[in-house]
């Protein structure tokens, strides 16, 4: 029998795949349990048509987080910081930090997004990743002030 599942089934397949199992198991386990639907030409197209919505939608978030990217680009963030000897600076930035000096920017860009490499701990200026998708990373410049 021919389902299409509707969640990721371990040891079977991938949410939207079409697969082949026994009568058994696909009515008693995986329709019974809403993991999957049976394989129709109706429930096909509305396969299709889910598949081509969420592809737009992305594409979309996509085109946005371009935008950003083309406006953040080698961007130079800075942050005043307080400093002991020898101009050594007393705790690290952090990427919460960073994500909230982005949001008074206007840019919300979550700190999960900001990969921060090696911590930034010392004056002058880092580099920093922001991956907001798999497609869209860029990176901007944090410059730690006295």
């Amino acid at each position: 029998m021919k389902v299409i599942l509707l969640k990721d089934v371990k040891g079977k397949g991938k949410k939207d795949s079409v697969i082949d199992v026994s009568d058994g198991y696909a009515n008693n386990y995986l329709i019974k349990n809403g993991l999957a639907v049976l394989y129709t030409k109706k429930s096909k197209e509305i396969l299709d048509k889910e598949i081509d919505n969420r592809e737009k939608e992305e594409q979309k978030l996509i085109d946005e987080y371009n935008e950003i990217k083309s406006k953040l680009n080698d961007k130079i963030i800075e942050f005043k910081v307080k400093t002991g000897k020898e101009d050594k600076v007393f705790g690290t930035v952090s990427s919460k930090q960073i994500s909230d000096k982005l949001k008074e920017m206007g840019y919300k860009i979550d700190k999960k997004n900001i990969k921060v490499a090696n911590a930034i701990c010392s004056l002058g200026i880092t580099n920093v990743e922001i991956e907001l998708h798999k497609k869209v990373k860029f990176n901007i410049r944090v410059n730690l002030l006295k």
